[in-house]
């Protein structure tokens, strides 16, 4: 018996692909869905522009931050000035980008610790329960129990006022936020097909951490510490504001902002130009965590 052939389709029958159905990765589709959002890209565009003032500050800057000419004191901006003079004549363009590279190191370096020691501890919380977890999250409790700029501030002043302190103090109130965001991502994940696959054949639980559960968990905390450099940079300029951070001459906004706050009828642009810095600093990194957020969260897609 002879089975009938299967009919082909015609010469002039072409298969297309449509290139919408193509798989790419989940980054390069993240990175589309960011670039759709304006708000995003203005927030990028403002980080961009202080991490580059930070950089080149040195090349930048038209003086140096202390430089000092108390017979220009507090004279107003100018074509020589453009940002004015402080109290003793120092310029306050120079000094405000000087200050972006001492407040993007601490939010950089603050949330850097942070993730690392939080990501950690919430790992392995999550991962092992039983009573680590439950010393683990009693920690976290305790440290979220107190108001984090009050925390920071006896951190302080037990560790005495200095900007690497301000720094070790901001570290510590932020690490519960991102232990607990590991800790409550870990919970799902290590239920998930994969991660039982893993156990079955063998894998050690070092392996299974770092080479599955952390790489799942990369999102949310890069949402979280785009967000948290910009809580950091706010509590960085408090605990200066306060004499508990940056000592002078060091050119810090928050400490900027201390020194010219009897000044603020005689001379306001001394208190002005550093205040708007800390806005449009922490604006930028806020709305870059947004658009993170929206383009890094599946639930967030439309």
């Amino acid at each position: 018996m002879i089975e009938p052939t299967a009919k082909l389709p015609p010469n002039n029958t072409s298969i297309s692909i449509n290139k919408e159905e193509q798989v790419i990765s989940p980054w390069k589709e993240a990175w589309q869905s960011f670039r759709k959002n304006k708000a995003a890209l203005f927030g990028l565009g403002v980080v961009l522009f202080f991490i580059l003032l930070a950089i080149f500050a040195d090349l930048i800057a038209p003086f140096g931050f202390k430089e000092t000419e108390l017979a220009n004191k507090h004279l107003p901006p100018s074509s020589t000035h453009w940002f004015g003079t402080d109290e003793f004549g120092r310029d306050i363009l120079s000094r405000v980008i000087y200050g972006a590279r001492i407040s993007l190191r601490v939010g950089f370096l603050a949330v850097c610790g942070s993730v690392i020691a939080g990501s950690f501890l919430g790992i392995v919380a999550g991962y092992y329960g039983r009573w680590v977890d439950g010393i683990i999250s009693r920690v976290f409790d305790i440290l979220l129990a107190f108001p984090s700029i009050l925390l920071a501030i006896a951190i302080v002043a037990i560790l005495g006022p200095s900007l690497q302190n301000a720094m070790i103090a901001i570290t510590i109130i932020n690490v519960p936020t991102f232990g607990r965001l590991l800790r409550s991502r870990v919970l799902s994940i290590k239920e998930e097909e994969y991660i039982l696959a893993a156990k079955a054949i063998g894998m050690k639980d070092g392996r299974i951490l770092f080479h599955h559960v952390l790489p799942n968990s990369l999102a949310p905390i890069i949402v979280q510490g785009s967000l948290s450099i910009a809580t950091a940079i706010i509590e960085a300029a408090a605990l200066g504001f306060l004499g508990l951070g940056a000592q002078p001459p060091t050119p810090e906004w928050g400490k900027m902002l201390a020194d010219s706050k009897d000044f603020i009828i005689q001379a306001p642009w001394t208190i002005f130009f550093p205040g708007v810095a800390i806005m449009l600093t922490v604006l930028g990194f806020n709305l870059m965590g947004d658009g993170l957020r929206d383009a890094l969260d599946p639930r967030m897609k439309r």
